[in-house]
């Protein structure tokens, strides 16, 4: 029979799981703080919005505070990172390479965007001459392959040149690395970002890849339902529903009750939740602690959707809204902006969450957001007027 575990109990495995629970660090911060991070979280997800900063920064500011930007692109140059689209694009440790070779094949047999597989076959010799250019010649950007006729239209109207190195990348046949000016991907042949030993490595069998991530999953997220492993590197529930079974038949993973859970849920064999959880953290709207929003909902009572897309005058807390972790809690929701023109981080808007000591939480919260313009080079917190916190987070001078 599953054994009880109490809501508390559950979110300290939760926070401890994506690495919370750990004091950031003091000192000078390096690729092993990096590296702690990625044993934790395993995957980043990339997301192109930069309104604040962009997003795959942020999981290492909420775990390491003040740290170097330059972590996470040094660590793909010198291939200890490589993108793949895992949770959606995704930063992921080098050894996981084998382990994604399974979506890679599945690629190859057209399992992805149904326009990429349809321009490649429609397009054979065009793929075998970007690929041999690719191969021969060196990296390159979607630019560098000129085959559009008329026009762009909007950013997702993609030429054919585009397409065959995107279908080329999902393949595993390239990879490919951000261009730190405008984003832009740029594409390698695997022999100029990867080791031979890399490449050579031992390929996992689909399944063990997969029972492997499933594992994996139940590491990052330290007690979550089946539904929540799936989603974590987006397998399919019903091809991985049976290696689930088969991972607690062989007391790898134990099922748990979690209390007010409708559903059982998994953790590592053996798990312990930490006495004590203090942490303090503004998070990503694509933070692996958040991607499940019904997850977030059942451990900390935390509805929670991204406005971006949301016209302005129906937007309820704002356009790039991070929540804020405090304790064992998620205490807040806040607006925030970087206004590098001026050396501002605005605060257009900050809301507590009920039943919460707003004057602690605000005190927090400015202390928090003190240090995120300190890292990210900003003279100043400049606050708004939306929501019950703004008041509190305001110098004396500028509240209203």
């Amino acid at each position: 029979m599953p054994t009880d575990l109490s809501l508390t109990s559950a979110r300290a495995l939760a926070l401890a799981a994506q690495g919370f629970t750990s004091p950031r660090p003091t000192g000078r911060i390096d690729k092993r703080h990096l590296r702690k991070v990625f044993d934790s979280v395993g995957v980043i997800q990339i997301d192109s919005v930069n309104v604040l900063v962009r997003s795959q920064e942020l999981p290492l500011f909420s775990r390491l505070g003040d740290h170097p930007r330059s972590l996470i692109p040094d660590a793909t140059e010198n291939a200890e990172l490589f993108e793949y689209w895992c949770h959606e694009a995704s930063h992921l440790p080098i050894n996981m390479w084998p382990l994604m070779q399974w979506k890679m094949a599945r690629a190859r047999q057209g399992n992805m965007w149904s326009g990429l597989t349809r321009v490649a076959k429609e397009n054979p010799k065009l793929v075998r001459e970007i690929r041999q250019r690719i191969n021969n010649d060196g990296p390159l950007v979607a630019g560098d392959v000129k085959t559009r006729v008329g026009a762009k239209g909007s950013w997702w109207d993609w030429d054919k040149g585009k397409v065959v190195l995107e279908y080329l990348f999902w393949t595993g046949e390239i990879t490919a690395r951000r261009r730190s000016q405008d984003f832009a991907r740029v594409y390698y042949a695997l022999t100029d970002a990867f080791s031979e030993e890399v490449i050579n490595a031992s390929v996992p069998t689909e399944t063990e890849a997969r029972k492997e991530l499933l594992v994996r999953a139940a590491k990052s997220l330290g007690v979550a339902t089946q539904k929540d492993l799936f989603d974590y590197h987006r397998q399919n529930a019903t091809d991985a529903k049976p290696m689930l079974g088969e991972l607690v038949e062989d007391g790898v993973l134990e099922q748990v009750r979690v209390e007010s859970w409708n559903e059982n849920a998994f953790v590592l064999a053996g798990a312990k939740s930490p006495r004590a959880v203090d942490t303090r953290a503004l998070v990503s709207p694509f933070d692996s602690l958040v991607w499940c929003r019904p997850r977030i909902e059942r451990l900390w009572d935390f509805h929670y959707r991204i406005e971006i897309y949301t016209p302005a005058p129906k937007r309820v807390y704002g356009y790039y809204v991070l929540p804020f972790v405090l304790g064992d809690r998620i205490v807040a929701r806040v607006d925030l902006k970087a206004d590098r023109k001026t050396g501002q981080l605005l605060v257009p808007g900050a809301y507590s969450e009920k039943d919460v000591d707003v004057k602690f939480v605000a005190r927090e919260l400015k202390a928090e957001l003190q240090l995120m313009a300190q890292w990210l080079g900003l003279e100043k917190v400049t606050v708004g007027t939306k929501g019950d916190l703004t008041g509190l987070l305001a110098p004396r001078g500028q509240r209203r």
